[in-house]
């Protein structure tokens, strides 16, 4: 996926694979429509920006209706570069919106470490806070 524009709502229409119904189907051709109306719309890689990896991740709890499970998103910039996004619902329910906002923190950093090992399995040097 190279559109985090459309990431939520895939995250949504897939939620509804195993019984869509006919205003799923509607939903899905309006974003057909979008991707087709939007053809010069893409992440921009610049060749510099630095080494720094940025990252930001936040949670909605409670926010599916149906199951009461909160959702969790992060976005990881390498310099001036997005390389990495998620939006995914929690696979248990909180009890509290700091246990959501926690369980979205680890699955940050989980991304970052893997991340960090990443560039260093490619030579790319990571600037730390540390």
């Amino acid at each position: 996926m190279t559109r985090p524009d459309l990431d939520f709502v895939v995250q949504v229409l897939s939620q509804y694979m195993h019984d869509p119904k006919q205003s799923h189907l509607e939903a899905a051709l309006r974003v057909v429509k979008y991707i087709k109306g939007t053809p010069g719309v893409g992440l921009f890689m610049p060749s510099s920006g630095g080494n720094k990896l940025t990252s930001y991740c936040d949670s909605d709890w409670g926010s599916c209706i149906a199951s009461r499970k909160s959702v969790t998103g992060y976005v990881v910039k390498f310099g001036d570069t997005l390389v990495s996004w998620k939006s995914k619902k929690q696979k248990t329910v909180s009890r509290s919106s700091a246990e959501a906002e926690f369980r979205s923190m680890a699955s940050t950093v989980a991304q970052i470490t893997w991340l960090f090992g990443l560039f260093s399995e490619l030579g790319i040097t990571v600037a730390t806070p540390f």
